[in-house]
């Protein structure tokens, strides 16, 4: 039974989704100013591991990640590159998609953006002035936060504590404006020049918050199974939004809240962010890095956990997904020379492989442990295929496992190798007559000439195979 650890209560649960077989999961995705850094990306790559993982386990997951394209950020950097806040938004949300399809991230099922929505923020709002949860000032439109009963709850504070910090950080100008240092702005007043949409309180745009609560209940129902996002967003991000939810709708917003741990960097393990300058964009770094390595370094380390980046792990990650690789080419080679047949053995083995894989990913998506059984099953494989006599049926079943397991890492096994490239055929029959020959001079050299078009020869007992290198 799949338990998760949900962030309200502090506690691992067993997840008990609301409807048998189907997932409903939201994920806060990017404020589209910028390309994202691998700190952004952790939070894309955690949970798509986690949704792979609960495709594995047979449920229809309808997974919606919004895009925030209008907030002060947006019109900063619009004023500043001198175009609208539409063609900004236009060209990071492209750079977004392919940026994470280069990782291997699933498309969300819907990835709704903010000002698609305005009509339904603009109705979500009226509702909670009507019902005494939020009120005008000055044309900006504040929620009460002390008129919700269990505020802070998610967060793990007081209200006296966040009255104190909230004091800290609210402009004199603000504080003119609330009742209370508390409250939160769900439509904010357009500035002259601003983009601005009409509405009850005049004209002007939505707050943060607002944003996700009302595409959650707009494309997921009222409640939803899951939410996620990063550590940062639990105070005030997702406060806020079980504020606004539930006020309006009157019932429990989300069942499993799950929150992903940090990306830091350097020795003092500084929490990567662009307010504090240290990120790598992944947009650059893929330039540099395999991105099935970069892939495969952020979804092997547990959603909950912080990860260090550092160039050391990224060499460890690349080394460990080659001896992936190379298995699972490894067993395609040897199908060359496999008889026909059956192994009971093989099969029960390969059973217990995938039960402990799923006890490991039950408790609360352990990918650690899980990628441990994986690299078990890896030696496995190639224990099998350096056995003199090998069946194709145990293969096929070890290749198999092999591959539906990895997956739920994002990664795919399969190397884009030319294996019907006549010339490379050729030349490795050349090298292989030369070698016979001890005319070792000639196999050094087409060795050498294979490498430079990023090809990799293996001598194994069976012959030469050979894999395309990685970055």
């Amino acid at each position: 039974m799949l338990k998760l650890y949900n962030t309200l209560t502090r506690q691992k649960e067993e997840f008990r989704p609301q409807q048998a077989g189907v997932v409903n999961m939201y994920v806060c995705g990017p404020t589209v100013y910028n390309y994202i850094h691998i700190g952004n990306a952790r939070s894309v790559v955690a949970f798509d591991t986690v949704r792979r993982y609960l495709e594995f386990s047979g449920y229809q997951v309808n997974y919606v990640s919004n895009f925030t394209d209008i907030d002060d950020k947006m019109i900063k950097a619009a004023n500043e590159q001198g175009v609208t806040v539409s063609q900004l938004a236009d060209k990071y949300i492209q750079a977004y998609m392919e940026d994470t399809a280069s990782l291997n991230v699933e498309p969300a099922t819907i990835h709704p953006r903010a000002t698609e929505n305005i009509k339904e923020i603009i109705a979500f709002i009226a509702d909670l002035v009507e019902k005494g949860y939020a009120y005008q000032s000055a044309g900006d439109v504040y929620y009460r936060a002390r008129k919700f009963a269990h505020y802070g709850q998610l967060s793990g504070q007081s209200i006296d504590d966040l009255e104190v910090g909230a004091s800290e950080h609210v402009s004199t100008e603000e504080i003119a404006k609330k009742e209370d240092p508390l409250d939160f702005a769900l439509w904010k007043a357009a500035k002259p020049g601003e983009i601005k949409w009409d509405s009850p309180w005049g004209a002007g745009r939505p707050g943060w918050h607002i944003e996700c609560s009302v595409m959650a209940t707009k494309y997921l129902g009222i409640t939803l199974d899951i939410h996620a996002g990063g550590q940062d967003l639990e105070f005030p991000h997702h406060e806020n939004e079980i504020a606004q939810s539930e006020a309006k709708t009157g019932q429990h917003f989300v069942n499993y809240w799950l929150h992903n741990g940090f990306v830091t960097i350097g020795k003092d393990n500084e929490k990567m962010s662009k307010s504090l300058g240290n990120f790598v964009t992944v947009h650059d770094l893929i330039k540099e890095v395999d991105p099935q390595v970069l892939r495969f370094f952020m979804s092997t380390t547990q959603y909950r956990r912080p990860i260090q980046y550092s160039q050391e792990s990224l060499v460890e990650a690349q080394a460990n997904l080659e001896h992936l690789k190379n298995t699972y080419n490894n067993l395609a080679y040897r199908l060359k020379d496999a008889t026909s047949g059956t192994d009971g053995g093989v099969q029960r083995k390969l059973a217990d492989f995938r039960s402990r894989f799923v006890i490991a990913m039950d408790d609360d998506i352990n990918v650690q442990n899980g990628i441990a059984v994986v690299y078990e099953l890896m030696r496995f494989a190639n224990q099998y295929v350096e056995q003199r006599l090998v069946q194709r049926e145990p293969i096929v079943a070890i290749q198999l496992m092999l591959k539906r397991l990895v997956a739920v890492f994002g990664v795919d096994l399969q190397e884009e190798v030319e294996t019907n490239d006549e010339a490379i055929e050729a030349l490795i029959k050349k090298r292989d007559a030369a070698r016979a020959e001890k005319n070792f001079a000639l196999s050094d050299q087409i060795r050498d000439q294979l490498k430079e078009r990023g090809i990799i020869l293996e001598d194994t007992p069976q012959g030469t195979r050979y894999r395309k290198e990685s970055k």
